[in-house]
């Protein structure tokens, strides 16, 4: 875990790293290699995400080297792999920090997965703010079990990682209509995840304000 956690800050330290991993790269080292390149692809991937790469650029490149749906796959998978690195190395070794460090955060983060942690999950990966890796930290220090906060991660990552896997294609074919329908996906999929924040906003204020009536009456 030490090694693994020394190999992480040479790879931030050296940001030519992530920022080489472009199109360029998908050309020359990725397509036409095969299950070679798949896996090189997979790989490099999950690495750069649980070095703080944004996701959405996994998924754009996915489409690019593999079309829409093996490239959703891919990026999904991997950067999956980059959350569950990022989280265990939250929980084994960066916990106490965490907790310090970013107080606030974290007791926000653990009283929201407090109950129902795969759907509040999912709610998170949705919205089209905030970063992934410093989610995957800080929920990592919570008492969130794993399995759910996982679960509901690979579920919410799918429609962001969609829509940029059929950018990425796209790109590719220089086909204006994927190129449209992923930005009319994004709008709809950023809607629809405010859409369940502020729902569950509300839901958390009824809750608040039943709990105060009841211990007022009961007073």
């Amino acid at each position: 875990m030490v090694m693994f956690c020394i190999v992480i800050g040479y790879l931030l330290t050296h940001a030519d790293f992530i920022s080489s991993f472009n199109q360029q790269w998908i050309d020359r080292d990725v397509r036409g290699n095969g299950l070679i390149g798949a896996l090189y692809f997979f790989c490099i991937a999950a690495v750069i995400t649980a070095c703080g790469a944004p996701r959405q650029i996994v998924a754009f490149l996915g489409g690019y080297a593999y079309g829409s749906i093996t490239g959703l796959l891919l990026a999904t998978v991997a950067t999956l792999v980059g959350c569950i690195i990022t989280f265990y190395i939250s929980k084994i070794v960066l916990k106490p920090i965490i907790r310090k460090k970013f107080q606030t955060q974290y007791q926000r983060v653990n009283v929201f997965l407090a109950a129902q942690p795969t759907r509040k999950t999912i709610i998170i990966r949705l919205l089209p703010l905030g970063s992934n890796v410093l989610t995957n930290l800080v929920a990592g220090s919570t008492n969130v079990k794993s399995k759910a906060f996982f679960v509901g991660s690979f579920i919410g990552y799918i429609p962001q990682m969609l829509i940029f896997c059929l950018l990425g294609k796209g790109m590719l074919v220089n086909s204006e209509w994927q190129i449209l329908a992923s930005v009319v996906l994004l709008f709809v999929s950023s809607y629809l995840s405010f859409s369940l924040y502020r729902k569950h906003k509300r839901g958390l204020e009824t809750d608040t304000r039943i709990t105060a009536r009841n211990v007022a009456e009961s007073r």
